[in-house]
């Protein structure tokens, strides 16, 4: 029987992903110097049942550019540090005030807001000392620290995030929205494949064809986010549904409708899918995860 492409990520995933949770687990076990509440906290949101996405491409893109899951690891545990400590943020009440995520309470409903501030700040610099400490040559390690310290701050993450709280709640055009998502979503599922091919110390060409890949891959996933919103099930999706289209919130079926978005996030993931035709056989899982992204219902 032949696997749909979907199935093939999924399969993929499945073995993988015992991969990850082990690394994970293992670089927040720290000394005794470390609270045990803060520890606690920590591994609360960073061991919640999880897809795993961001550490998946740094080791899918590892792979295709010719290199070991074992030697981008520390790669993979970063990106999926640095994604966790910006949802413990995202959630506080002074932002979008969640209380569930991944299935769970979120960090600050268990642990309260403070702590969970701090459980965020501890796994952001943890993220850090584990890729400069686990990449190597020291010169891929320097680089690395410097394209993911890029992505996450206030041109990337931190400030997609900034003027989404900004506009979130007023009118809004397809190109605001776009620019949001690219740094807000966007630019840590980019820097994601970049580590992967930064630690198989890829050719120039290969990196700049992950980057135009994670470039359409990160807005379909974010419309698909958005479409979950709406017809999601909240058990599925481990968080709450139907907030954003509750309190009016500028999203992609918002402003294009349900069918339309649908539409354009295939149309992004065939661009994505191009995007890589040069690596042949060696992006099969990275096409495969690609259409897993518009297929997903969580």
């Amino acid at each position: 029987m032949v696997q749909t492409p979907a199935a093939i990520f999924v399969e993929y995933a499945n073995q993988v992903r015992s991969e990850i949770e082990s690394a994970l687990t293992r670089y927040t076990e720290y000394d005794a110097d470390c609270p045990s509440r803060l520890r606690e906290a920590m591994r609360h949101s960073l061991l919640a049942p999880g897809k795993r996405l961001r550490a998946l491409l740094v080791l899918m893109a590892a792979e295709a550019c010719g290199c070991t899951r074992e030697a981008a690891m520390p790669a993979a545990a970063a990106v999926e540090m640095v994604h966790t400590y910006s949802l413990i943020h995202d959630d506080l009440p002074a932002m979008d005030d969640d209380a569930l995520r991944r299935g769970l309470p979120t960090c600050h409903i268990v642990f309260g807001e403070a702590l969970a501030i701090l459980a965020g700040d501890a796994l952001l610099a943890r993220a850090f000392e584990v890729l400069a400490s686990g990449i190597q040559p020291a010169s891929v390690a320097a680089r690395c620290c410097a394209e993911l310290g890029c992505a996450a701050g206030a041109s990337g993450l931190v400030g997609g995030q900034s003027d989404d709280l900004a506009s979130q709640f007023a009118a809004g055009d397809l190109r605001l929205l776009e620019q949001i998502h690219r740094r807000k979503t966007g630019a840590l599922i980019g820097v994601s494949l970049k580590l992967g091919a930064l630690a198989a110390q890829a050719a120039t060409a290969d990196i700049e064809c992950l980057d135009v890949y994670g470039q359409k891959l990160g807005l379909a996933f974010q419309i698909v986010d958005d479409l979950l919103d709406i017809h999601g099930n909240e058990s599925d999706v481990g968080k709450r549904t139907g907030k954003d289209r509750d309190h009016g919130k500028l999203t992609f079926p918002s402003l294009l409708g349900i069918a339309e978005s649908k539409e354009r996030a295939r149309q992004l993931v065939s661009e994505a899918c191009e995007a890589i035709d040069s690596f042949a056989a060696r992006g099969n899982r990275l096409a495969a995860l690609a259409h897993f992204v518009v297929e997903r219902d969580r």
